[in-house]
């Protein structure tokens, strides 16, 4: 028997990556993923939170709300030392213009354009929320930390990936294979750790 879980996003990759980390640990077909798209449409409330954990809940929320399926959501951002951990949860619109990769980038290099190397530390956060039909909400994190470099590096990943190298590597989240990123990214590790509690609630 297989239990029907919503992922509250439309992003295919976010999917695949989820639902390949459920059947590692629970064995598969255990649970069937589905996304927004295949679901009847709801109108998705804005992501006010102020931090990384209340949007992902907000999501999550919504999801039981109008599917009645149990419902994961994250929210994910770079959070940089020298920035006082800011863009964080504005990270898709800190240029002003929401998923304006290139825009962001750039914003956060003229940002911190004088910060010595020795302060250009920086993080990808991911929250991930699981909240079910009963009402009962879990919330996990997870964090890839690692510096800002002063130029793009690399034609992978989106968002930040080319300027962020993470601890013990030499190469920009970009010029990572998606398998090499996946495997020490903030989503990575924060959908690992939910995977257990889906384990213990829903397999």
């Amino acid at each position: 028997m297989t239990t029907k879980l919503l992922l509250a996003t439309r992003n295919a990759k976010k999917l695949t990556e989820l639902q390949q980390i459920l059947d590692a640990a629970l064995g598969a077909s255990r649970i069937q993923l589905v996304g927004l798209d295949a679901v009847a449409e709801y109108l998705e409330v804005p992501e006010t939170g102020l931090t990384f954990g209340e949007n992902a809940l907000i999501k999550a929320r919504e999801g039981v709300r109008h599917t009645g399926l149990p419902t994961v959501a994250d929210d994910s951002g770079l959070a940089v030392d020298a920035l006082s951990g800011m863009p964080g949860v504005f990270s898709a619109r800190w240029s002003g213009r929401h998923g304006d990769d290139r825009a962001n980038l750039d914003l956060v290099l003229a940002q911190t354009a004088d910060v010595p190397e020795q302060h250009r530390g920086a993080a990808f956060v991911c929250a991930a929320a699981l909240v079910l039909p009963g009402g009962k909400e879990h919330l996990v994190d997870g964090r890839m930390t690692g510096r800002l470099l002063r130029a793009p590096r690399g034609e992978g990943g989106f968002g930040y990936d080319p300027i962020f190298i993470a601890e013990g590597q030499q190469r920009t989240n970009a010029e990572l294979t998606p398998e090499e990123k996946n495997a020490i990214s903030h989503r990575g590790k924060a959908f690992r750790a939910l995977a257990k509690v889906i384990a213990k609630e829903l397999a």
